[in-house]
């Protein structure tokens, strides 16, 4: 297990494919398909199997609710 790598859960094939983000003796953080990012404790890790990289989709980023228009960036910033 190693960051980067690409795995999916086989218990929760629902969240879909996931990235290594981060990876300790104690537990690894994977970004699923799903969004979402999950903290798996290594006593688990038997349970996480090697995905192929062409599933795995990443989550779409957020897009803020209420994005400053240039303009009042541009007046705060004149203050």
């Amino acid at each position: 297990m190693k960051e980067g790598n690409i795995v999916s859960h086989t218990g929760a094939l629902q969240w879909g494919v996931g990235q290594v983000l981060a990876v300790s003796d104690a537990m690894v953080t994977i970004r699923f398909s799903d969004g979402k990012e999950r903290k798996i404790a290594a006593s688990h890790f038997g349970i996480l199997r090697p995905a192929d990289k062409a599933l795995y989709v990443p989550p779409v980023a957020a897009v803020p609710e209420n994005p400053e228009r240039p303009a009042a960036r541009k007046a705060a910033k004149k203050k």
